[in-house]
């Protein structure tokens, strides 16, 4: 199945990613690492930008989808 993947699911995928990787260069500006505490500081920025996106992008497909015409 190789069906394309709606612009919704790409917006909120997009916005989820840009919002963690707000929160990432916050948390690094505060210089405050205890939110991901068990994880290396390196590994912290790329958990904190990818799980949002990931989670929006699954929400976001699983979602009722727009009906379309078949042209």
């Amino acid at each position: 199945m190789n069906t394309p993947v709606e612009a919704k699911v790409k917006a909120a995928s997009t916005g989820a990613f840009l919002a963690g990787l707000a929160i990432a260069v916050l948390n690094a500006v505060a210089a405050d690492s205890s939110l991901l505490g068990p994880l290396p500081s390196w590994v912290q920025a790329p958990v904190l930008a990818l799980v949002p996106a990931g989670l929006a992008w699954l929400a976001g497909y699983q979602a009722r989808h727009t009906p379309r015409s078949i042209v």
